[in-house]
């Protein structure tokens, strides 16, 4: 196949894939998600291949979903009976469930950042490893849509709590951190210290038995690849991804294509919170600690 996203090479009894279309921090278009998926394929299909690796090109992992193609997918929902954007989303989950089931070990490289669906390529992987100032993030409610495909697979990773806290709030976490939360296995200082990492662990999967290897990634990927209700969550989640498009989704996509704040942003200060619990909180009187802020009447408002 003649990739146009994609820098694919196998070499090494290794799967080495590079995320390449750098002019949009390697972000994941569907045309990406289907190069992706071919690989994906072509490395379960061979049994000499040992492991696969995911990169991305230019120091970046990738942005996740093209916001351009929402906003098509967006359009086109609008004019057609069927809607695009369940069939397109739940694709991009046969292929995370695709990646998941590989009987290899997949190991992502993160330098940059991975949000979105970039964090939930990140998280179908059995190894991750990253930068000490990669970011991830699970930033689609910040757009008014839901992580749709990569929840399972998210939780998965890090567990049910940890999900929620980055998904209710959209946090952006360091590579250190992720470390903390159980997304990334280890840590390098910068890119190059990344290459080295990767062939750490690269030659350490080498000198495991393939077949040995292969055979306990069966038996403990029972739960997830295995689970006969996966599918059908999927298919849940690509339908509630399609009701966020036609709802708040399309403010939050104008709001990000505009460069503004959606119409349901707000901001607090620690003032209000203070103030809001019914707080009394003495000024401080070291000038040198003196708050950020100072308590302002009324509610809190929507960022101009």
């Amino acid at each position: 196949m003649n990739y146009q996203h994609l820098l694919v090479q196998h070499t090494h009894d290794i799967f080495w894939i590079t995320l390449h279309r750098p002019e949009t921090r390697n972000a994941l278009s569907p045309d990406m998600v289907a190069e992706l998926a071919h690989v994906v394929i072509q490395a379960a299909q061979n049994d000499a291949v040992r492991a696969l690796v995911l990169r991305g090109s230019a120091g970046f992992f990738c942005a996740g979903g093209n916001v351009g193609n929402f906003q098509s997918r967006l359009q086109a929902s609008a004019q057609d009976g069927e809607n695009p954007v369940v069939s397109r989303n739940r694709a991009f989950g046969h292929l995370l469930q695709a990646l998941t089931a590989l009987p290899m070990p997949v190991l992502a490289v993160v330098e940059g950042a991975a949000m979105g669906g970039g964090m939930g390529l990140a998280c179908c992987a059995d190894i991750v490893l990253a930068t000490d100032d990669a970011r991830f993030a699970l930033s689609e409610t910040g757009l008014g849509l839901i992580p749709a495909q990569i929840a399972p697979f998210v939780q998965a990773r890090v567990g049910r709590r940890v999900a929620l806290r980055l998904g209710l709030s959209g946090e952006r976490v360091s590579g250190t951190l992720a470390q903390q939360l159980g997304l990334v296995d280890a840590l390098a200082a910068d890119s190059t210290a990344l290459d080295a990492l990767q062939a750490q662990w690269l030659s350490r999967i080498l000198a495991c038995g393939p077949q040995a290897n292969r055979s306990l990634k069966a038996l403990l990927s029972r739960e997830v690849a295995g689970d006969p209700s996966l599918g059908a969550w999927l298919d849940d989640a690509a339908q509630r991804f399609a009701q966020c498009m036609r709802g708040e989704g399309a403010e939050g996509i104008a709001a990000f294509r505009e460069r503004r704040a959606p119409s349901w942003s707000a901001t607090l200060q620690a003032a209000d919170v203070a103030r809001l619990h019914g707080l009394s909180r003495e000024p401080q009187s070291d000038p040198h600690h003196a708050p950020l802020h100072a308590p302002q009447p009324g509610p809190a408002s929507a960022p101009k």
